[in-house]
């Protein structure tokens, strides 16, 4: 059994975690010597929340409700030198997040390490990174570059909210290919006809299952608490409508998720309902809804299947 067997890991990269983006530029301008030299000169400056920050803050703060358990783990995997690391560190001791394993690669891809810290969930700012991964069959996501001071405040309830939209991402994109090819007639009469046949699971099943396990956790805390109050939200945002949602209930069952929030938009716009929502992250594989939330809602796209073809 892995050490990991019963923890959710999640990798990210430095500048998905932190706001790195004026020293991505100073990289890009004047090279690698130049943002080494800048790194190792701010090392004992702490650098911004960046867009995953809120998920891994509070993902690790659930840790809190279980003692000896530890379900959550963060690991870093950065393309950085090991030098610059130390302003990450320096970073996460200031903000109180116990990030204590990972890789610094010195510029070599960092995705090949995924599978051996048992990732369920890698998070990178560099686009290659994540479309190498994906295409590998790794869980990844790559985070949109925003203005962090943009992103909606951190109530500091300590609920953790994750939404995820469907096709592509939960599962695979075999439906989405259907719809594709023969409409949304061709793709509810599948569906219909598949009602009990759970999907396949996509990019980022095995965090989706992890997740769920979680809530199962969790809910044994608040057995005998009348005044319980779940840790962990998970909500899925899919453009599908009504006529498919018995195979979609089929899927979340055989997932182990039992505990899911459902917004079936039926084609209408996504962001309305994230903006009440205020998740803490989003995933979805197609750029054109990240396009509308990435402002005020971390947002993620997961480079998988058909939709992401031609990218």
């Amino acid at each position: 059994m892995k050490t990991t067997d019963n923890q959710l890991v999640v990798a990210v990269s430095s500048r998905a975690l932190f706001d790195l983006e004026e020293e991505h530029r100073i990289f890009e301008s004047r090279g690698i010597a130049a943002y080494r030299q800048y790194q190792i000169e701010h090392r004992n400056t702490p650098l911004r929340p960046g867009v995953a920050f809120a998920l891994v803050a509070r993902l690790l703060k659930l840790n809190e409700l279980f003692p000896g358990h530890n379900p959550f783990r963060v690991v870093v995997l950065s393309r950085n030198s090991p030098e610059t690391g130390q302003r990450f560190f320096s970073s996460c001791q200031y903000y109180n997040l116990p990030i204590k394993a990972g890789a610094f690669t010195s510029g070599q891809s960092t995705f090949p390490y995924i599978e051996a810290f048992d990732a369920s969930l890698f998070l990178s700012a560099n686009k290659d990174n994540v479309t190498q991964a994906i295409n590998k069959g790794h869980p990844a996501g790559l985070v949109l570059p925003v203005d962090p001071s943009q992103l909606h405040e951190d109530e500091g309830d300590g609920e953790l909210r994750i939404a995820f939209d469907f096709d592509g991402v939960v599962i695979d994109d075999a439906a989405e290919r259907e719809f594709q090819r023969d409409g949304i007639e061709g793709f509810e009469r599948m569906e219909i006809s598949l009602k009990e046949t759970p999907h396949d699971p996509g990019p980022l099943g095995k965090l989706f299952q992890k997740l769920a396990k979680f809530q199962a956790l969790d809910a044994q805390r608040g057995e005998n608490d009348p005044y319980y109050k779940p840790a962990l939200r998970v909500s899925i945002v899919t453009a599908r409508g009504s006529a498919c949602v018995e195979r979609l209930i089929t899927t979340l069952k055989a997932l182990g998720m039992s505990a899911a929030e459902l917004f079936l938009m039926d084609g209408l716009p996504k962001n309305r309902v994230l903006e009440v929502m205020r998740p803490h992250i989003f995933f979805d594989d197609q750029i054109t809804h990240l396009e509308k939330t990435a402002h005020t809602i971390p947002s993620v796209l997961v480079p998988f299947g058909i939709n992401n073809l031609s990218q």
